[in-house]
């Protein structure tokens, strides 16, 4: 077991790049995680990684030794997969992501819940707004807002969710409130951008159809928190989920603007590898987070 444990641990290194992080993906300690890859490289008796005090990386015969070492333990939770399909308590762990705002608002409450019903599955969330690899980050679901990407994963749609274009009374006060779509382009717009992000325009809701219009600002991030703390303080406009700013609009520090050409619903929904489902801890954690953020967004 020692031995499948310092396998686990050098296949999280690997994949996360570092050893803190790693380690704090199986819950160890950044020495005692380590120290586990000393062993495995004691064992083996050769080097697993280049290190220098700013990076991390495997040798070549750590790539080499990666590709066995994964399939191992993949089989081993495989094994342990099956098993708890012929349980009544399913156990492991369930590796989820999720764009920061959905992350924080909508899954990250119903996760206590999971765990209260099947107590012997641990839950891993990590929330993100840029683009994760699920096969190359080790990873069994991650929630998205938008088109779904092109790739050979699985898709079930949770739902469609309203967008509103939103900003402080402060700002338009300030600039003005847009009349037409086409008065965005004198309006500072905030932006979600990251390295091959998408988003430099929006598309809204005509009478003649989807419209595409260019948008720009004089800053942009790629947490959505941050764009909405800065339209809150009166920097500009946002284009959010409504159920992400409902809370501001409620109490007025955010103003719909255009409610009469909104921006395209944006499809929510869950990516996960084919062979997940096969995992009844992965198949019972997506049924129930479908049906607890269906019931949430349909409260409004």
């Amino acid at each position: 077991m020692p031995y499948l444990e310092s396998l686990k641990v050098f296949v999280r290194v690997v994949e996360l790049g570092s050893i803190t992080a790693g380690g704090r993906d199986l819950r160890l300690t950044p020495a005692v995680a380590s120290n586990r890859i000393k062993e495995l490289e004691r064992r083996l008796d050769v080097r697993l990684f280049n290190r220098t005090t700013r990076k991390l990386s495997p040798t070549e015969v750590g790539r080499a030794f990666y590709d066995h070492a994964r399939l191992v333990v993949q089989s081993l939770e495989d094994a342990e997969a099956a098993i708890s399909d012929f349980s009544q308590n399913p156990h492991g762990t369930v590796h989820v992501t999720a764009p920061l705002g959905v992350g924080k608002r909508l899954v990250a409450p119903i996760i206590p819940e999971f765990v209260d019903r099947y107590p012997e599955v641990s839950v891993r969330l990590r929330l993100s707004d840029r683009k994760v690899d699920l096969l190359e980050d080790g990873l069994d679901v991650a929630l998205f807002i938008g088109k779904p990407p092109d790739s050979n994963l699985k898709l079930r749609k949770i739902l469609d969710t309203p967008r509103i274009l939103c900003a402080a009374p402060s700002y338009l006060e300030k600039r003005g409130v847009p009349q037409v779509p086409s008065d965005l382009a004198r309006h500072n717009c905030l932006l979600l951008r990251y390295p091959r992000s998408p988003e430099w325009f929006w598309t809204l809701i005509t009478a003649e159809g989807p419209k595409r219009m260019d948008v720009s600002g004089s800053y942009d991030s790629d947490d959505g928190d941050v764009l909405t703390g800065w339209a809150l303080a009166g920097r500009g406009i946002i284009n959010k989920p409504k159920f992400d700013v409902a809370t501001h609009l409620k109490s007025g520090a955010l103003v719909e603007i255009l409610p009469e050409t909104p921006p395209e619903p944006a499809m929510f929904g869950c990516l996960y590898p084919h062979r997940r489902l096969q995992d009844n801890k992965v198949r019972l954690f997506i049924d129930f987070l479908l049906d607890r953020c269906r019931a949430s967004l349909s409260r409004g």
